[in-house]
Protein backbone atom coordinates (compact mmCIF):
# COMPACT_ATOMS: atom_id res chain seq x y z
CA UNK A 1 0.00 0.00 0.00
CA UNK A 2 1.55 2.74 -1.03
CA UNK A 3 0.18 5.92 1.77
CA UNK A 4 0.44 9.49 1.99
CA UNK A 5 0.58 11.31 5.35
CA UNK A 6 -0.64 14.36 6.04
CA UNK A 7 0.85 17.66 5.07
CA UNK A 8 4.03 15.19 3.69
CA UNK A 9 5.96 17.35 1.73
CA UNK A 10 6.71 16.78 -1.67
CA UNK A 11 10.20 17.21 -1.36
CA UNK A 12 10.44 14.77 1.33
CA UNK A 13 7.76 12.15 -0.26
CA UNK A 14 9.37 12.60 -4.00
CA UNK A 15 12.90 14.11 -3.15
CA UNK A 16 12.22 17.58 -4.38
CA UNK A 17 9.70 20.39 -4.44
CA UNK A 18 6.18 19.93 -6.79
CA UNK A 19 4.63 22.95 -8.62
CA UNK A 20 1.30 24.34 -8.32
CA UNK A 21 -2.27 27.99 -11.68
CA UNK A 22 -5.54 29.29 -15.95
CA UNK A 23 -3.89 32.74 -15.56
CA UNK A 24 -3.93 33.76 -12.22
CA UNK A 25 -6.40 34.30 -13.49
CA UNK A 26 -3.67 37.07 -10.11
CA UNK A 27 -2.94 50.81 2.90
CA UNK A 28 -3.70 52.09 6.07
CA UNK A 29 -5.71 50.07 8.18
CA UNK A 30 -8.79 51.40 10.32
CA UNK A 31 -7.77 48.81 12.96
CA UNK A 32 -5.90 45.48 11.85
CA UNK A 33 -5.25 41.90 12.71
CA UNK A 34 -3.51 39.55 14.04
CA UNK A 35 -1.53 36.42 12.89
CA UNK A 36 1.74 34.38 12.20
CA UNK A 37 1.76 34.31 8.47
CA UNK A 38 5.00 33.34 6.53
CA UNK A 39 5.46 35.93 3.89
CA UNK A 40 9.35 34.74 3.57
CA UNK A 41 12.50 36.47 3.76
CA UNK A 42 12.88 36.32 -0.22
CA UNK A 43 15.77 39.49 -0.58
CA UNK A 44 18.33 38.33 -3.51
CA UNK A 45 21.46 40.08 -3.96
CA UNK A 46 19.83 40.70 -7.68
CA UNK A 47 17.77 43.50 -6.44
CA UNK A 48 15.41 40.80 -4.65
CA UNK A 49 12.32 42.45 -2.78
CA UNK A 50 12.37 43.12 0.56
CA UNK A 51 10.77 41.52 3.46
CA UNK A 52 9.59 41.78 6.77
CA UNK A 53 9.85 38.73 9.33
CA UNK A 54 7.80 35.24 8.31
CA UNK A 55 5.95 35.81 11.82
CA UNK A 56 4.99 38.83 14.24
CA UNK A 57 6.81 39.14 17.79
CA UNK A 58 4.32 37.74 20.52
CA UNK A 59 0.87 36.68 19.97
CA UNK A 60 -0.75 37.57 17.35
CA UNK A 61 -3.39 40.52 17.01
CA UNK A 62 -6.98 39.83 16.77
CA UNK A 63 -9.22 42.23 15.56
CA UNK A 64 -9.38 44.68 12.62
CA UNK A 65 -10.16 44.24 8.70
CA UNK A 66 -7.62 44.08 5.74
CA UNK A 67 -8.61 45.82 2.83
CA UNK A 68 -7.75 44.16 -0.54
CA UNK A 69 -7.90 45.63 -4.29
CA UNK A 70 -8.64 43.30 -6.91
CA UNK A 71 -10.41 43.38 -10.76
CA UNK A 72 -13.51 42.81 -11.03
CA UNK A 73 -14.63 39.15 -11.64
CA UNK A 74 -15.57 38.81 -15.56
CA UNK A 75 -17.89 36.08 -14.70
CA UNK A 76 -19.94 34.53 -12.01
CA UNK A 77 -18.50 34.03 -8.54
CA UNK A 78 -19.47 30.46 -8.82
CA UNK A 79 -17.17 27.47 -7.45
CA UNK A 80 -18.08 25.29 -10.02
CA UNK A 81 -17.07 27.23 -12.86
CA UNK A 82 -14.98 30.22 -12.18
CA UNK A 83 -11.47 30.65 -13.20
CA UNK A 84 -10.52 33.69 -12.31
CA UNK A 85 -8.15 35.49 -9.74
CA UNK A 86 -10.84 37.32 -8.04
CA UNK A 87 -13.74 34.85 -7.94
CA UNK A 88 -11.55 32.52 -6.72
CA UNK A 89 -9.99 34.24 -4.00
CA UNK A 90 -13.22 35.68 -3.05
CA UNK A 91 -14.62 31.81 -2.61
CA UNK A 92 -11.06 30.87 -0.90
CA UNK A 93 -12.09 33.28 1.75
CA UNK A 94 -15.79 31.47 2.52
CA UNK A 95 -14.94 27.68 1.48
CA UNK A 96 -12.66 25.60 2.05
CA UNK A 97 -11.08 22.26 0.57
CA UNK A 98 -10.22 18.86 1.67
CA UNK A 99 -6.37 19.70 1.06
CA UNK A 100 -4.89 23.15 1.14
CA UNK A 101 -1.87 23.65 -1.31
CA UNK A 102 1.15 25.78 0.30
CA UNK A 103 3.06 27.99 -1.34
CA UNK A 104 6.19 25.47 -1.39
CA UNK A 105 3.97 23.00 -2.55
CA UNK A 106 3.24 20.97 0.46
CA UNK A 107 -0.20 19.33 1.15
CA UNK A 108 -1.51 21.01 4.46
CA UNK A 109 -4.36 18.72 5.78
CA UNK A 110 -7.98 20.86 5.66
CA UNK A 111 -11.31 18.98 5.67
CA UNK A 112 -9.78 15.97 5.30
CA UNK A 113 -7.51 14.96 8.44
CA UNK A 114 -5.52 12.26 6.64
CA UNK A 115 -6.16 10.13 3.32
CA UNK A 116 -4.15 6.92 2.09
CA UNK A 117 -3.88 4.87 -0.83
CA UNK A 118 -4.84 1.32 -1.93
CA UNK A 119 -5.00 -1.34 -4.46
CA UNK A 120 -1.71 0.09 -5.89
CA UNK A 121 -2.61 3.89 -6.21
CA UNK A 122 -5.90 2.94 -7.76
CA UNK A 123 -8.18 3.66 -4.51
CA UNK A 124 -7.84 6.83 -2.34
CA UNK A 125 -9.44 6.34 1.22
CA UNK A 126 -9.97 10.37 2.76
CA UNK A 127 -10.97 10.48 6.36
CA UNK A 128 -12.82 13.71 7.01
CA UNK A 129 -11.73 16.08 10.11
CA UNK A 130 -14.71 15.49 12.93
CA UNK A 131 -16.71 18.57 14.18
CA UNK A 132 -16.48 20.65 10.75
CA UNK A 133 -19.31 22.28 10.38
CA UNK A 134 -21.04 24.66 7.13
CA UNK A 135 -21.52 28.28 8.38
CA UNK A 136 -25.29 28.01 8.60
CA UNK A 137 -24.72 24.87 11.00
CA UNK A 138 -24.99 21.85 8.56
CA UNK A 139 -22.57 19.48 9.70
CA UNK A 140 -19.62 18.42 6.97
CA UNK A 141 -19.85 14.71 5.87
CA UNK A 142 -18.83 12.40 3.65
CA UNK A 143 -22.08 12.94 1.36
CA UNK A 144 -21.12 16.59 0.87
CA UNK A 145 -17.71 15.59 -0.46
CA UNK A 146 -19.52 12.95 -2.69
CA UNK A 147 -22.10 15.44 -3.70
CA UNK A 148 -19.49 18.39 -4.67
CA UNK A 149 -17.11 16.05 -6.44
CA UNK A 150 -20.07 14.63 -8.79
CA UNK A 151 -20.88 17.73 -9.59
CA UNK A 152 -17.74 18.45 -11.03
CA UNK A 153 -17.57 15.69 -12.94
CA UNK A 154 -21.06 16.36 -14.37
CA UNK A 155 -20.57 17.82 -17.70
CA UNK A 156 -23.99 19.51 -17.66
CA UNK A 157 -21.96 21.91 -14.70
CA UNK A 158 -19.04 23.06 -17.40
CA UNK A 159 -16.75 23.43 -14.82
CA UNK A 160 -12.85 23.71 -15.43
CA UNK A 161 -12.19 20.86 -12.89
CA UNK A 162 -13.26 18.06 -14.83
CA UNK A 163 -10.33 18.55 -17.26
CA UNK A 164 -8.17 17.84 -14.30
CA UNK A 165 -9.40 14.04 -13.74
CA UNK A 166 -9.59 13.38 -17.67
CA UNK A 167 -8.95 9.73 -17.69
CA UNK A 168 -8.28 9.42 -13.80
CA UNK A 169 -11.54 9.92 -12.20
CA UNK A 170 -15.34 9.78 -13.56
CA UNK A 171 -18.28 10.19 -12.45
CA UNK A 172 -19.63 7.19 -9.94
CA UNK A 173 -16.25 7.03 -9.01
CA UNK A 174 -16.97 8.40 -5.70
CA UNK A 175 -18.44 6.96 -2.67
CA UNK A 176 -19.10 6.63 1.20
CA UNK A 177 -17.50 4.34 3.60
CA UNK A 178 -19.35 6.02 6.27
CA UNK A 179 -20.06 9.90 7.25
CA UNK A 180 -16.36 10.77 8.09
CA UNK A 181 -14.79 8.65 4.74
CA UNK A 182 -14.89 9.03 1.36
CA UNK A 183 -13.68 6.75 -0.93
CA UNK A 184 -12.21 7.51 -4.30
CA UNK A 185 -11.90 5.11 -7.12
CA UNK A 186 -9.88 5.64 -10.05
CA UNK A 187 -9.63 4.52 -13.72
CA UNK A 188 -5.95 3.74 -13.21
CA UNK A 189 -3.47 4.07 -10.67
CA UNK A 190 -2.53 7.90 -9.67
CA UNK A 191 0.31 8.63 -7.10
CA UNK A 192 -0.22 11.94 -7.12
CA UNK A 193 -4.25 12.14 -6.68
CA UNK A 194 -3.97 14.12 -3.36
CA UNK A 195 -3.32 16.75 -5.28
CA UNK A 196 -6.32 16.55 -7.88
CA UNK A 197 -8.38 17.20 -5.15
CA UNK A 198 -6.62 20.04 -3.39
CA UNK A 199 -6.69 23.55 -3.84
CA UNK A 200 -4.07 22.69 -6.80
CA UNK A 201 -7.46 21.79 -8.73
CA UNK A 202 -8.98 25.68 -7.75
CA UNK A 203 -12.86 24.47 -8.22
CA UNK A 204 -12.71 21.68 -5.96
CA UNK A 205 -13.62 23.55 -2.71
CA UNK A 206 -16.40 21.44 -0.14
CA UNK A 207 -20.00 22.98 -0.90
CA UNK A 208 -22.87 21.32 0.87
CA UNK A 209 -24.80 18.58 -0.59
CA UNK A 210 -27.45 20.50 -2.22
CA UNK A 211 -25.91 23.53 -3.73
CA UNK A 212 -27.77 24.80 -6.98
CA UNK A 213 -26.11 27.84 -7.63
CA UNK A 214 -25.89 31.75 -7.12
CA UNK A 215 -23.02 31.40 -4.47
CA UNK A 216 -23.21 35.41 -3.67
CA UNK A 217 -26.78 35.09 -2.88
CA UNK A 218 -26.20 32.00 -0.71
CA UNK A 219 -22.72 31.78 0.31
CA UNK A 220 -22.51 28.70 2.56
CA UNK A 221 -18.93 26.95 3.18
CA UNK A 222 -16.59 25.39 5.94
CA UNK A 223 -14.12 28.55 5.06
CA UNK A 224 -12.57 30.95 7.10
CA UNK A 225 -14.97 34.55 6.63
CA UNK A 226 -18.94 34.77 5.86
CA UNK A 227 -20.03 36.90 3.18
CA UNK A 228 -21.97 39.41 4.26
CA UNK A 229 -22.32 41.60 0.80
CA UNK A 230 -21.53 41.74 -2.93
CA UNK A 231 -21.69 43.86 -5.58
CA UNK A 232 -20.55 42.74 -8.84
CA UNK A 233 -19.02 46.51 -10.16
CA UNK A 234 -18.05 47.37 -6.43
CA UNK A 235 -16.59 44.58 -4.32
CA UNK A 236 -17.20 42.45 -1.56
CA UNK A 237 -17.52 42.37 2.03
CA UNK A 238 -16.69 39.39 4.22
CA UNK A 239 -16.66 39.04 8.30
CA UNK A 240 -15.29 36.21 10.70
CA UNK A 241 -16.71 33.01 10.87
CA UNK A 242 -17.50 31.96 14.30
CA UNK A 243 -17.69 28.63 13.23
CA UNK A 244 -14.74 27.92 11.80
CA UNK A 245 -12.97 24.97 12.74
CA UNK A 246 -9.86 26.03 13.52
CA UNK A 247 -9.52 27.35 17.14
CA UNK A 248 -8.78 30.94 17.18
CA UNK A 249 -8.79 31.26 13.51
CA UNK A 250 -9.21 33.83 11.56
CA UNK A 251 -7.33 36.72 13.46
CA UNK A 252 -8.80 39.28 11.04
CA UNK A 253 -12.43 40.28 12.23
CA UNK A 254 -13.43 41.03 8.61
CA UNK A 255 -11.68 41.80 4.74
CA UNK A 256 -12.92 44.15 2.51
CA UNK A 257 -12.77 43.76 -1.48
CA UNK A 258 -13.20 46.53 -3.83
CA UNK A 259 -13.18 46.02 -7.13
CA UNK A 260 -10.84 48.89 -9.44
CA UNK A 261 -11.38 48.92 -13.18
CA UNK A 262 -7.76 48.59 -14.00
CA UNK A 263 -4.04 47.67 -12.96
CA UNK A 264 -3.24 51.00 -12.38
CA UNK A 265 -6.43 52.14 -10.20
CA UNK A 266 -5.70 49.05 -8.26
CA UNK A 267 -2.22 50.21 -8.05
CA UNK A 268 -2.61 53.70 -7.32
CA UNK A 269 -5.12 52.25 -3.84
CA UNK A 270 -2.09 50.70 -3.14
CA UNK A 271 -0.01 53.09 -3.00
CA UNK A 272 -1.93 56.22 -1.12
CA UNK A 273 -3.00 53.60 1.21
CA UNK A 274 -6.78 52.96 0.38
CA UNK A 275 -6.22 49.42 0.29
CA UNK A 276 -3.41 46.97 2.50
CA UNK A 277 -2.77 44.37 0.01
CA UNK A 278 -3.71 42.96 -3.49
CA UNK A 279 -5.57 39.85 -4.66
CA UNK A 280 -3.90 39.88 -8.06
CA UNK A 281 -0.09 41.71 -8.29
CA UNK A 282 1.74 42.43 -11.29
CA UNK A 283 5.50 41.95 -11.01
CA UNK A 284 6.41 45.25 -13.20
CA UNK A 285 4.14 47.43 -11.90
CA UNK A 286 4.73 46.47 -8.30
CA UNK A 287 8.55 46.07 -8.60
CA UNK A 288 9.05 49.90 -7.96
CA UNK A 289 7.23 49.78 -5.08
CA UNK A 290 9.51 47.35 -3.28
CA UNK A 291 10.77 48.82 0.34
CA UNK A 292 8.87 52.39 -0.35
CA UNK A 293 6.92 53.47 2.84
CA UNK A 294 6.78 50.23 4.31
CA UNK A 295 5.22 48.15 1.15
CA UNK A 296 6.26 44.66 1.16
CA UNK A 297 6.23 42.68 -2.44
CA UNK A 298 6.40 39.04 -1.33
CA UNK A 299 7.68 36.91 -4.01
CA UNK A 300 7.43 33.06 -4.53
CA UNK A 301 8.63 30.76 -7.36
CA UNK A 302 5.99 29.16 -9.48
CA UNK A 303 4.73 26.57 -12.12
CA UNK A 304 2.75 29.18 -14.42
CA UNK A 305 3.82 29.40 -18.34
CA UNK A 306 2.22 31.31 -21.26
CA UNK A 307 2.16 28.30 -23.78
CA UNK A 308 3.36 29.55 -27.02
CA UNK A 309 1.40 26.94 -29.30
CA UNK A 310 2.42 25.84 -32.73
CA UNK A 311 -0.47 23.42 -34.09
CA UNK A 312 2.01 20.84 -35.18
CA UNK A 313 -0.53 19.77 -38.56
CA UNK A 314 -0.39 22.52 -40.41
CA UNK A 315 2.43 24.33 -42.70
CA UNK A 316 4.73 25.77 -41.56
CA UNK A 317 4.68 24.89 -38.27
CA UNK A 318 4.77 21.04 -39.51
CA UNK A 319 8.12 20.83 -39.89
CA UNK A 320 9.87 20.46 -36.62
CA UNK A 321 13.00 22.09 -38.03
CA UNK A 322 10.77 25.55 -38.08
CA UNK A 323 9.33 24.90 -34.55
CA UNK A 324 13.30 24.40 -33.38
CA UNK A 325 14.05 27.49 -34.99
CA UNK A 326 11.34 29.78 -33.62
CA UNK A 327 12.60 28.33 -29.80
CA UNK A 328 16.65 29.21 -30.64
CA UNK A 329 15.27 32.70 -31.50
CA UNK A 330 13.95 33.39 -28.46
CA UNK A 331 16.24 35.21 -25.60
CA UNK A 332 14.52 33.55 -22.45
CA UNK A 333 16.31 35.48 -19.54
CA UNK A 334 15.06 38.27 -22.20
CA UNK A 335 11.41 37.23 -21.70
CA UNK A 336 12.04 37.16 -17.82
CA UNK A 337 13.35 40.26 -17.36
CA UNK A 338 10.61 42.09 -19.98
CA UNK A 339 7.65 40.35 -19.02
CA UNK A 340 8.20 38.68 -15.30
CA UNK A 341 10.37 41.41 -13.78
CA UNK A 342 13.12 38.62 -13.89
CA UNK A 343 11.39 36.52 -11.02
CA UNK A 344 10.23 33.94 -13.39
CA UNK A 345 12.31 30.73 -14.18
CA UNK A 346 14.02 29.83 -17.59
CA UNK A 347 11.90 27.52 -19.33
CA UNK A 348 13.10 24.61 -21.80
CA UNK A 349 10.45 23.74 -23.76
CA UNK A 350 9.20 20.78 -21.88
CA UNK A 351 6.69 20.65 -19.07
CA UNK A 352 8.57 19.97 -16.26
CA UNK A 353 9.31 23.05 -14.22
CA UNK A 354 12.44 22.82 -11.95
CA UNK A 355 9.95 22.86 -8.72
CA UNK A 356 8.72 19.65 -9.83
CA UNK A 357 10.48 16.67 -8.15
CA UNK A 358 11.74 14.89 -11.10
CA UNK A 359 12.19 17.49 -13.60
CA UNK A 360 15.38 16.24 -15.32
CA UNK A 361 18.64 18.11 -14.96
CA UNK A 362 20.39 16.60 -18.55
CA UNK A 363 18.47 17.85 -20.79
CA UNK A 364 20.03 20.61 -21.94
CA UNK A 365 19.45 24.33 -21.56
CA UNK A 366 17.69 25.77 -24.97
CA UNK A 367 19.46 29.29 -25.92
CA UNK A 368 18.88 31.95 -28.29
CA UNK A 369 21.13 31.26 -31.45
CA UNK A 370 20.78 32.79 -34.36
CA UNK A 371 23.17 31.43 -36.60
CA UNK A 372 21.07 27.67 -35.32
CA UNK A 373 17.49 29.39 -36.69
CA UNK A 374 19.01 30.35 -39.65
CA UNK A 375 20.31 26.27 -40.12
CA UNK A 376 17.19 25.42 -39.43
CA UNK A 377 15.09 26.94 -41.49
CA UNK A 378 17.32 26.49 -44.51
CA UNK A 379 17.04 22.53 -43.51
CA UNK A 380 13.34 23.16 -43.62
CA UNK A 381 13.05 25.15 -47.06
CA UNK A 382 11.80 27.91 -45.88
CA UNK A 383 13.53 31.48 -47.17
CA UNK A 384 11.60 33.57 -45.18
CA UNK A 385 9.47 32.55 -42.07
CA UNK A 386 6.07 35.00 -41.57
CA UNK A 387 3.10 33.93 -39.32
CA UNK A 388 0.24 35.32 -37.38
CA UNK A 389 0.35 34.97 -33.65
CA UNK A 390 -2.86 35.09 -31.71
CA UNK A 391 -3.37 36.08 -28.02
CA UNK A 392 -5.81 37.89 -25.76
CA UNK A 393 -5.16 40.82 -23.32
CA UNK A 394 -3.16 39.47 -20.32
CA UNK A 395 -0.49 37.86 -22.77
CA UNK A 396 0.42 41.33 -24.72
CA UNK A 397 3.60 41.97 -23.19
CA UNK A 398 4.39 38.34 -23.92
CA UNK A 399 3.49 38.60 -27.68
CA UNK A 400 5.42 42.23 -27.89
CA UNK A 401 8.82 40.48 -26.41
CA UNK A 402 8.07 37.27 -29.14
CA UNK A 403 7.50 40.09 -32.05
CA UNK A 404 10.38 42.13 -31.45
CA UNK A 405 12.94 39.36 -30.77
CA UNK A 406 11.85 37.35 -33.86
CA UNK A 407 12.18 40.40 -35.69
CA UNK A 408 15.62 40.23 -34.63
CA UNK A 409 16.60 37.22 -36.69
CA UNK A 410 14.54 38.05 -39.32
CA UNK A 411 11.03 36.21 -38.44
CA UNK A 412 8.15 38.27 -38.90
CA UNK A 413 5.08 37.99 -36.86
CA UNK A 414 2.04 39.24 -37.38
CA UNK A 415 -0.11 40.17 -34.02
CA UNK A 416 -3.68 39.48 -33.44
CA UNK A 417 -4.98 40.66 -30.11
CA UNK A 418 -8.73 39.27 -29.31
CA UNK A 419 -10.43 40.05 -26.47
CA UNK A 420 -10.78 37.50 -23.77
CA UNK A 421 -14.03 36.48 -24.29
CA UNK A 422 -13.23 35.75 -28.40
CA UNK A 423 -9.95 34.37 -27.67
CA UNK A 424 -11.79 31.98 -25.20
CA UNK A 425 -15.31 31.74 -26.96
CA UNK A 426 -16.46 29.19 -30.34
CA UNK A 427 -17.04 25.63 -30.13
CA UNK A 428 -14.41 24.05 -28.27
CA UNK A 429 -14.49 21.36 -30.11
CA UNK A 430 -13.51 22.92 -33.42
CA UNK A 431 -12.99 26.36 -33.28
CA UNK A 432 -12.43 28.55 -30.51
CA UNK A 433 -9.30 30.85 -31.15
CA UNK A 434 -7.08 29.55 -28.24
CA UNK A 435 -7.19 25.83 -29.86
CA UNK A 436 -7.50 26.30 -33.11
CA UNK A 437 -5.35 28.86 -34.35
CA UNK A 438 -1.99 28.23 -35.89
CA UNK A 439 0.44 30.01 -33.54
CA UNK A 440 -1.40 31.25 -29.62
CA UNK A 441 -0.38 32.23 -26.38
CA UNK A 442 -2.12 30.84 -24.09
CA UNK A 443 -1.68 31.96 -20.02
CA UNK A 444 -1.53 28.68 -17.84
CA UNK A 445 -1.87 29.00 -13.92
CA UNK A 446 0.70 26.99 -12.09
CA UNK A 447 -0.36 23.13 -11.49
CA UNK A 448 0.29 21.17 -7.98
CA UNK A 449 1.73 18.44 -10.77
CA UNK A 450 2.96 17.74 -14.31
CA UNK A 451 0.54 15.55 -15.42
CA UNK A 452 -2.23 18.90 -15.09
CA UNK A 453 0.00 20.01 -17.89
CA UNK A 454 0.87 17.15 -19.75
CA UNK A 455 -2.33 15.30 -20.09
CA UNK A 456 -4.54 18.03 -21.49
CA UNK A 457 -1.85 19.92 -23.09
CA UNK A 458 -0.08 17.40 -25.09
CA UNK A 459 -1.05 14.05 -25.03
CA UNK A 460 -2.95 12.62 -27.75
CA UNK A 461 -5.97 13.69 -28.04
CA UNK A 462 -5.94 15.50 -24.84
CA UNK A 463 -8.49 18.36 -24.24
CA UNK A 464 -6.76 21.29 -24.65
CA UNK A 465 -4.04 19.87 -26.84
CA UNK A 466 -3.90 23.19 -29.06
CA UNK A 467 -0.85 22.10 -30.94
CA UNK A 468 -2.96 18.46 -32.25
CA UNK A 469 0.45 17.21 -30.96
CA UNK A 470 0.28 13.08 -30.70
CA UNK A 471 2.98 10.94 -29.79
CA UNK A 472 2.64 7.10 -28.41
CA UNK A 473 5.53 7.27 -26.96
CA UNK A 474 5.18 10.19 -24.60
CA UNK A 475 1.44 8.89 -24.22
CA UNK A 476 2.77 5.56 -22.61
CA UNK A 477 5.45 7.60 -20.86
CA UNK A 478 2.82 9.54 -18.95
CA UNK A 479 0.76 6.58 -17.68
CA UNK A 480 3.83 5.09 -16.52
CA UNK A 481 4.63 8.55 -14.70
CA UNK A 482 1.82 8.65 -13.21
CA UNK A 483 1.51 4.93 -12.21
CA UNK A 484 4.90 5.02 -10.76
CA UNK A 485 5.50 4.24 -6.98
CA UNK A 486 9.24 5.02 -6.95
CA UNK A 487 11.50 8.08 -7.34
CA UNK A 488 13.57 6.49 -9.76
CA UNK A 489 10.75 5.06 -12.07
CA UNK A 490 9.58 8.49 -12.25
CA UNK A 491 12.53 9.95 -13.20
CA UNK A 492 13.08 7.84 -15.82
CA UNK A 493 9.61 8.63 -17.25
CA UNK A 494 9.69 12.03 -16.95
CA UNK A 495 12.99 12.24 -18.63
CA UNK A 496 11.05 10.86 -21.44
CA UNK A 497 8.46 12.92 -21.86
CA UNK A 498 10.49 16.12 -21.81
CA UNK A 499 13.11 15.08 -24.09
CA UNK A 500 10.66 14.38 -26.30
CA UNK A 501 8.91 17.90 -26.11
CA UNK A 502 12.36 19.68 -26.08
CA UNK A 503 13.00 17.81 -29.69
CA UNK A 504 9.78 18.45 -31.13
CA UNK A 505 8.72 21.93 -29.31
CA UNK A 506 5.08 21.37 -29.58
CA UNK A 507 4.74 23.98 -27.54
CA UNK A 508 7.59 26.72 -26.64
CA UNK A 509 7.75 27.00 -22.87
CA UNK A 510 10.89 30.41 -22.31
CA UNK A 511 10.18 31.05 -18.80
CA UNK A 512 8.14 29.90 -15.62
CA UNK A 513 6.66 32.52 -14.11
CA UNK A 514 6.65 33.45 -10.45
CA UNK A 515 4.14 35.15 -8.31
CA UNK A 516 4.38 38.51 -6.16
CA UNK A 517 1.44 39.81 -3.90
CA UNK A 518 2.21 43.85 -2.45
CA UNK A 519 1.12 44.54 1.09
CA UNK A 520 1.32 46.99 3.84
CA UNK A 521 4.30 45.56 5.78
CA UNK A 522 3.93 48.03 8.14
CA UNK A 523 0.64 47.37 9.14
CA UNK A 524 0.14 43.66 8.74
CA UNK A 525 1.56 40.19 8.88
CA UNK A 526 1.09 36.95 7.16
CA UNK A 527 0.06 38.34 3.41
CA UNK A 528 2.15 36.50 1.09
CA UNK A 529 2.45 35.31 -2.66
CA UNK A 530 0.88 32.30 -3.50
CA UNK A 531 2.30 30.48 -6.95
CA UNK A 532 -1.76 30.80 -8.14
CA UNK A 533 -2.43 34.09 -6.79
CA UNK A 534 -4.22 31.77 -3.88
CA UNK A 535 -5.09 33.70 -0.80
CA UNK A 536 -5.11 32.39 2.47
CA UNK A 537 -5.67 35.59 4.90
CA UNK A 538 -6.84 32.82 8.48
CA UNK A 539 -3.74 33.53 9.71
CA UNK A 540 -2.99 37.69 8.81
CA UNK A 541 -2.25 39.79 11.66
CA UNK A 542 -2.07 43.58 12.42
CA UNK A 543 1.24 44.64 13.92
Amino acid sequence: MLSRLPGLSRRLFLGAAGGAALTGLLAACAGGTGGTGDPGDTASAGGGPRTVPASPPGTPKTGGTLRAGSPPPPTAVDPVTMYDGSAIAIVQLVADYLIWLDRDFKLVPRLAERWESEEGGERWVFSLREGVTFSDGTPLDAKAVKATFDRLLDPKSKSAAAAAFDSVLARGGIGVRDDSTVVFTLERAFSDFPYLVSAGNYNAVILKEDYAGDFTARPVGTGPFLLESYDASSGAVFKRNPKYWEPGKPYLDGVRITFYADDQADLLALQSGEIDTQILSRPALVGPLKGLGGTVVDQVQGTGLTAFTLRVDQAPFDRKEVRQAIAYALDRPGVNAGVYDGIGALGNDHLFAALFPAAPPDVPQRAKDPAKVASLLAAAGVERLSFKLTYDPPSKDYALTVQDQLKQVGIEVELDQRTSGDFYGGDQEKDTPWLFTPANLVGWAGRAVPSQFIIPMVKSGGVWNGSKYANPALDAATDAYDSATTDEERRTQAAIIAKALHEDVPVIIAVWSGAVRAYAGDRFTGVSAHPSSYVDFSSVSRL
